[in-house]
Order: C-alpha cells, then structure tokens, then sequence
C-alpha cells in the first residue's frame, strides 16, 4: 500500500495516561482497531508522544486532517462513538482537542494532574 499524501489543516490531539494494567491490549485495541478505522474516517495519525518527566498526561496522540468538517463529522461519526469509550477503558485522564496544524510538538494541556 503506497503512502496517504494529505496537506493538514487541523489536529486531532488526545491526551491520557495508559492503564498499567491494560497496557497491552490497550496496544492491540490502537494497531488493530483504531487507527485503522480513523483513516477510514480520514484521520491520519501522525505522531505519539510520551512523557518522561513532570505532571502531564503520559501520553499525547496527533491525528491530523485536511479539513475541519473532516475532523467534526469524523468526531459525530458513530464508530467514533464506540472508538471512544472504548479507548476510555484502558486509559484515564482522557481528554481530546481540534487545533490549528503546526509542524512538530504543540502542547496543548498545561493544567498539571
């Protein structure tokens, strides 16, 4: 399968802390269901970034679309309903926002936990 070319507009960010617990089929649940079925919805994943240090979420997911309305009837499609809570059982802290594309890191939660 060749490589998606899209020009991004907007980011999808999540941020969360895995489960310890269910990190591994959290790891299953993300390559086998979610990201494929978000490019179905098209939202690419383009980074995933992990805290080393300080009292941020652990994690931070970039997904990043062409458009707006991409990123909103994605977020009102129903599987993205079902994508989402069931994400939401193998992490905690969860929290998502659309922003403006940026090459590289943007932070996006200051609040410490």
């Amino acid at each position: 399968m060749s490589p998606i070319q899209i020009f991004p507009r907007y980011k999808l960010v999540m941020t969360y802390d895995v489960r310890p617990e269910a990190l591994g089929v959290y790891q299953h649940f993300i390559v086998n269901e979610f990201v494929p079925t978000l490019q179905e919805l098209s939202l690419y994943m383009l980074a995933v970034w992990e805290t080393a240090y300080g009292p941020y979420p652990s994690r931070q997911v970039e997904f990043v679309s062409e458009s707006l309305e991409e990123v909103q009837d994605a977020l009102l499609d129903g599987r993205w309903a079902l994508l989402e809570g069931e994400l939401r059982n193998f992490v905690r802290n969860y929290n998502r926002k659309i922003i403006p594309f940026r090459h590289g890191f943007q932070l996006v939660s200051r609040a410490p936990r």
